[in-house]
C-alpha cells in the first residue's frame, strides 16, 4: 500500500520534464523574491531607526533651541540674566516739552522741622538800613527759614568696669564684687551688635566691609573674627523671637511660600520662606522636597497657600492652594514661543492671563466690586479651560505636559476668586526672598553651621520688622541689651491693639 509521500513521488516522476522545469524556476524565483524580501525589511528597520533618531535630535534640538531662548519673560530667570535683546525697552511719547520741572509746577523739596527738633539756631540780622544807612532793631517774626543737617564727627564711646576687691579689716576675708547686670558680657555693647548685625544682614555688607566702616565712621577697630563673634551673639538673642515668629506664620490663613538655592560649606542647601501679611519666616534646609515643605508650611496647616507649580507642595489640597499666575503666564509665553500648533495655544493663553490682570488690577485699585470681579472672570476661567484641554492633546510633547499638568491642578488655578484677601501671585514672597538672593550672590553662601543660623534668623528680623514699620537697629539694640528679657519690645509679631 503506497503512502502518501509515495504516491506525490510518483506523481512528480511521471509529469512531463517541462512542467518540473517550470516549478524549478518558480520555486527559484520564490527564493529570490523571499531574499530580497528580508533585505528590504532590514533596509525598512535600519530606516526607522534612522527616523527614530532623528526625531530624537529634533526633539532634543527643539529642547535646547527653547534653552537658549529662555528668559524672564518665559522662564523663572531673573531679569538681571536677560541679553539685551531681551530686555524691557520704555519708548514714552515725544514732546516740545524741555526736561526737568514744568512751568507752574508746584515744588516738593524738604519739609522744615519744628523749633523743638532743631538743635542750634542761628539768627541773621540786618544792621543798618540799606536805603538810608540808619541802625535798625527788633526782630522778624517771620523770618525766612532755612535748615542745614549735618551729622557731626562721631567717636565710639568706651565704658571701662573696674570690680575691686577688698580684704576685711576684721578677718582678712577677700571678697570681690559682682559684676553689673547692665554690663555686657563682651567687649561691645548692645548698638554696636547691632549696627554690625544691621550691616551684614540688612544691607549686605561684607566682614571687611564692616571693618572699613566701622573704622570710618565710629573709629572704632575691630577685627574680621570679632564680626562674626558679634553675629553669633545677635543670632543667640534673636532665637526665640524667630522660633515664636515661626509658629506664628504657620498658624495663618494666607502664606505665601517659595524657595531658593544656598551654599554651606560648598555644599547644595535650600533657603525656605515663608511670607504672611506680617511676618515672615526664613529657613535654611537639606532639601527641596515635600518633607522640607511640609515643615515650613506645616503638616497641620489649614490656610491657603500660594506657590509656584514645583512638585514639592503636590501634598497640599488644591482646595489649599493657589498656583502663582505671573509664573503660569511666563509658563504661556513659553507655550507661544515653539511654534505650530503649540504657538496657537500660547498666544491665547497669554491673552487671556492679561485679561485676568486687567481685571484684577481694577478690583485690587477699587473700581470695580468683588462681586462683578467674579462674573466678569468667569468667561476668562471657562476659555482657560477650553485651552488646557486642547493643550492636552497638542502634539507637542512639553505643551502637553504643561496643560495636563495644569488640568490636574485647575482647582488652584482659581482659588484667589474664591478666597477674600488671597493674591493671584506669589509676588509678595519674591519680592521679600529677593534680598537673600543678593546676599547669596555676594556671599556664596555661608561657611559653618551657625553662620547659617545667623542667617535665617537675621532675614526674618529684618523683613518682618520691615513689612511692620518698625525700626530695625532699635530693635536690634534692644533684643542685644544683656537685662532685655522675652516680652513686647523684644516681639517680632505685629501689634494688633
Amino acid at each position: 500500500m503506497l503512502t502518501g509521500f509515495n504516491i506525490l513521488k510518483s506523481e512528480w516522476i511521471a509529469t512531463p520534464k517541462s512542467i518540473r522545469d517550470a516549478a524549478t524556476l518558480v520555486q527559484h524565483q520564490l527564493r529570490l523574491l523571499q531574499i530580497r524580501f528580508t533585505a528590504y525589511q532590514k533596509k525598512i528597520a535600519a530606516l526607522e531607526a534612522q527616523v527614530a533618531e532623528l526625531e530624537s535630535l529634533k526633539i532634543e534640538n527643539a529642547a535646547l533651541r527653547e534653552r537658549l531662548g529662555q528668559n524672564s519673560q518665559n522662564s523663572s530667570k531673573p531679569p538681571s540674566s536677560d541679553a539685551p535683546q531681551h530686555r524691557r525697552t520704555y519708548h514714552h511719547e515725544s514732546s516740545n516739552k524741555k526736561q526737568g520741572a514744568q512751568t507752574g509746577h508746584v515744588g516738593h523739596g524738604r519739609k522744615l522741622k519744628p523749633f523743638e527738633e532743631v538743635d542750634h539756631l542761628v539768627d541773621l540780622r540786618p544792621i543798618s538800613c540799606e536805603q538810608c544807612g540808619r541802625r535798625l532793631r527788633g526782630n522778624d517774626p517771620r523770618p525766612y527759614r532755612h535748615q542745614v543737617t549735618e551729622i557731626p564727627p562721631a567717636q565710639a564711646e568706651v565704658t571701662e568696669y573696674r570690680r575691686h576687691t577688698l580684704s576685711c579689716q576684721r578677718c582678712g576675708t577677700l571678697t570681690e564684687a559682682e559684676w553689673s547686670e547692665e554690663m555686657p558680657r563682651g567687649s561691645f555693647g548692645p548698638r554696636l551688635q547691632a549696627i554690625v548685625a544691621y550691616l551684614t544682614g540688612r544691607l549686605g555688607l561684607s566682614h571687611r566691609d564692616v571693618v572699613e566702616a566701622l573704622s570710618a565712621l565710629y573709629r572704632i577697630e575691630i577685627s574680621l573674627g570679632s564680626v562674626s563673634a558679634l553675629q553669633r551673639q545677635v543670632s543667640k538673642a534673636l532665637a526665640t523671637p524667630v522660633k515664636t515668629a515661626q509658629g506664628y506664620v504657620q498658624r495663618q490663613a494666607i502664606n505665601y511660600v517659595d524657595e531658593t538655592g544656598w551654599k554651606v560649606k560648598g555644599k547644595g542647601r535650600w533657603l525656605w520662606l515663608n511670607a504672611t501679611k506680617g511676618v515672615t519666616v526664613f529657613q535654611l534646609l537639606k532639601s527641596r522636597n515635600q518633607i522640607a515643605a511640609r515643615e515650613v508650611i506645616g503638616n497641620g496647616k489649614i490656610g491657603i497657600i500660594t506657590t509656584d507649580r514645583y512638585p514639592g507642595y503636590s501634598w497640599l489640597s488644591n482646595e489649599r492652594r493657589q498656583l502663582c499666575w505671573a509664573h503660569l503666564k511666563r509658563d504661556f509665553q513659553a507655550i507661544a514661543e515653539r511654534g505650530g500648533e503649540s504657538q496657537e495655544i500660547g498666544e491665547a493663553f497669554v491673552a487671556q492671563a492679561k485679561e485676568l490682570f486687567r481685571l484684577w488690577h481694577q478690583v485690587r485699585n477699587g473700581t470695580i466690586a468683588r462681586r462683578n470681579f467674579q462674573r466678569l472672570i468667569m468667561p476668562v476661567q471657562h476659555r482657560i479651560k477650553e485651552l488646557l484641554e486642547r493643550g492636552s492633546e497638542c502634539q507637542q510633547r512639553k505643551t502637553r505636559g504643561t496643560c495636563r499638568q495644569l488640568r490636574m491642578l485647575e482647582a488652584a488655578l482659581w482659588t484667589f476668586v474664591r478666597v477674600l484677601g488671597v493674591e493671584p501671585t506669589n509676588n509678595h514672597a519674591e519680592r521679600v526672598l529677593r534680598r537673600a538672593v543678593l546676599w547669596r550672590r555676594k556671599s556664596f553662601g555661608t561657611q559653618s553651621e551657625a553662620g547659617s543660623r545667623y542667617v535665617e534668623r537675621i532675614l526674618t528680623t529684618i523683613m518682618s520688622l520691615r513689612q511692620q514699620g518698625r525700626d530695625v537697629l532699635e530693635y536690634l539694640s534692644t533684643v542685644c541689651a544683656p537685662t532685655t528679657g522675652a516680652g513686647d519690645s523684644t516681639c517680632l509679631l505685629p501689634d494688633f491693639s
